[in-house]
């Protein structure tokens, strides 16, 4: 037997019992050692703010229900595997699951995580996933003037891989002071929205708001590339697309983890793509990225506070459930 967590109606979590079946021959049972929130995405979720018409799109691999409730949802599961294969007992797998104590998943979709990665740090292999299709979308140049508004995790991960790049000058743009000296120790400078600088050549959205959309656009110089990485679930965002908008050439352009960057595409599978986000995360420093820790057992009483918190609290980044406390 195992216990996930369901969302069963907006704003309201429960944990349920579920029978796990013996795993077929390409099959393995985990053991889940850690899973990551992605607050973005699952607040969206939880509220029931996913549109039907992209209730598709937004259905995650192993997702059990329908995102009008109830509906089991999560995508950044770390554990052990207890049966399958020879060769994958015992070994640590990441995998695209909900919330749940053990399950059984595709082995074609359980990616390795390797030994250098902790398990706190191997939850963010998604957001990671999502930060190197950004990366590939938006094809960085040496010397180029780059900014990322939104200071979450997705956008701090985008940051700390510019800042990688030779040349590239990297700030990232928040309205949460608190995120200074996180953004600059992943390598990026810091500004809020009013003190951000004008004349960008590479701009990546990911506050999933309509005034960071715009800021993007207010910032960007002379042909510039913006990517939009947000996903604004129900709402529709109002921009100045006019004079300056055409003036300056801008590009504004969609990027999204469900497909693989055309700039990848036919010579990256899935697979590649997430070993190579799990390698990404061989750096101490994005140990910042994950926290607070809830155990599961906490969890149905404690999501809507992680995805929510009550104003004048911390704003947490990647909440990190643990499964052996």
């Amino acid at each position: 037997m195992a216990r996930a967590l369901w969302h069963v109606a907006p704003g309201r979590c429960e944990l349920r019992e579920e029978r796990v079946r013996i795993p077929a021959a390409d099959e393995l049972q985990i053991r889940t050692l850690a899973s990551g929130v992605s607050r973005g995405t699952e607040r969206l979720v939880h509220h029931g703010r996913v549109p039907p018409s992209q209730h598709a799109v937004m259905r995650c691999p192993m997702q059990e229900g329908e995102l009008s409730f109830p509906v089991k949802y999560g995508y950044a599961a770390v554990g052990l595997v207890e049966q399958g294969p020879a060769e994958w007992i015992g070994r640590r797998v990441f995998a695209l699951h909900p919330h749940q104590t053990r399950f059984v998943a595709p082995i074609a979709m359980c990616a390795p995580v390797p030994e250098a990665i902790p398990d706190r740090r191997a939850v963010l292999a998604a957001n990671m996933e999502t930060a190197l299709n950004v990366m590939w979308d938006a094809a960085p140049r040496l010397g180029e003037r780059a900014m990322v508004i939104g200071a979450g995790v997705v956008g701090l991960l985008c940051a700390f891989l510019l800042a990688r790049i030779p040349g590239v000058q990297v700030c990232a743009v928040d309205r949460d002071p608190a995120r200074a000296k996180l953004a600059r120790s992943l390598g990026a400078e810091f500004f809020t929205p009013d003190a951000a600088p004008a004349e960008q050549e590479l701009l990546i959205h990911a506050s999933a708001s309509e005034a960071g959309l715009r800021l993007a656009l207010d910032r960007a110089g002379f042909e510039a590339r913006l990517l939009e990485a947000s996903w604004f679930g129900d709402a529709e965002p109002s921009l100045p697309l006019g004079a300056a908008f055409h003036q300056k050439r801008l590009q504004l352009i969609s990027t999204q983890v469900g497909s693989v960057s055309p700039a990848m595409r036919g010579r990256r599978a899935y697979t590649d793509r997430m070993a190579l986000a799990l390698a990404l995360l061989d750096d101490p420093r994005l140990d910042a990225l994950v926290g607070p820790s809830v155990p599961f057992a906490e969890l149905a009483a404690s999501m809507s506070a992680l995805l929510d918190p009550p104003a004048g609290a911390a704003q947490p980044l990647c909440p990190i459930i643990l499964y052996d406390q």
